[in-house]
């Protein structure tokens, strides 16, 4: 979730932020889910395994677009999508 969020803000200074929009919107969404997973597990939700799947999937998403940009906050961004992804699925499972 930090990750996305710092991804995201660096994006939007990049010079050539339209060039960007695809990873800022993934950025925005993964961070957004990624809260929800938390809250679904701090309250032991029913539904956590589905909200841990689609975090996966949606961390995925945002890692595959941030790996496309050379950017070391994409990069970044992108390592801790991944990992959080395997993590997520695991908890899913």
């Amino acid at each position: 979730m930090e990750a996305c969020y710092v991804c995201f803000d660096a994006c939007l200074a990049e010079e050539h932020v339209g060039m960007m929009a695809e990873c800022i919107r993934l950025d925005r969404l993964c961070a957004d889910v990624c809260e929800f997973a938390v809250k679904s597990i701090q309250s032991n939700s029913p539904f956590l395994g589905q909200i841990c799947q689609l975090c996966a999937d949606i961390c995925e998403a945002c890692g595959n677009e941030c790996k496309k940009h050379d950017h070391e906050h994409c990069q970044k961004c992108a390592k801790s999508c991944f990992r959080c992804a395997v993590l997520c699925r695991k908890m899913a499972s």
